[in-house]
C-alpha cells in the first residue's frame, strides 16, 4: 500500500529525473522504516527509480530539506560513463518534483533527520 499511494502522489514519475516507468519504479522510505520514525506514509516517502533509490539508500545522494539533490563530492569527481554524469552528477544543485498536495510532500523534519546523517557521512569523503 505505501508503494501505491507514494507513486500515485508523485504521478509515477521518479522525484529526481521524472523517469515514467512504474515498473522502474519504487517508493522510497526517508527516513527508514526499521528506525523509530521510519512511518509508512506517504510524507516519509519518495517516489524513486530504482537507480536513485539505491543512491539515496547507499548515500551517493541526498536531498536538502529545501529540496535539493546533492551529490557526494566524491563522486562528482569521478570519472566514468554517461549514467554517473547523466544519472547522478548532473543532478547536483537541482530540486526534486514533489506532489502537488502539501500534505503529500515530503516531511522537512524526514528531509532534515535524513540529511543530517548524508552530511555526517560526507566527513568520511
Amino acid at each position: 500500500k505505501f508503494r501505491e499511494r507514494v507513486l500515485r502522489a508523485y504521478q509515477e514519475k521518479c522525484a529526481m529525473c521524472r523517469l515514467a516507468h512504474r515498473g522502474l519504479l519504487d517508493a522510497a522510505h526517508i527516513i527508514p522504516d526499521s528506525a523509530n520514525d521510519g512511518e509508512a506514509s506517504v510524507s516519509n516517502g519518495l517516489a524513486l527509480c530504482k537507480i536513485h533509490h539505491a543512491a539515496f539508500d547507499q548515500f551517493f545522494v541526498g536531498i536538502s530539506p529545501d529540496l535539493r539533490i546533492v551529490v557526494r563530492k566524491r563522486l562528482l569527481e569521478e570519472v566514468d560513463g554517461p549514467m554517473l554524469r547523466h544519472g547522478l552528477q548532473e543532478l547536483n544543485g537541482l530540486k526534486i518534483t514533489v506532489p502537488r498536495s502539501s500534505a503529500l510532500r515530503p516531511s522537512t523534519h524526514s528531509l532534515a533527520y535524513r540529511f543530517s546523517e548524508f552530511e555526517r557521512r560526507l566527513l568520511d569523503d
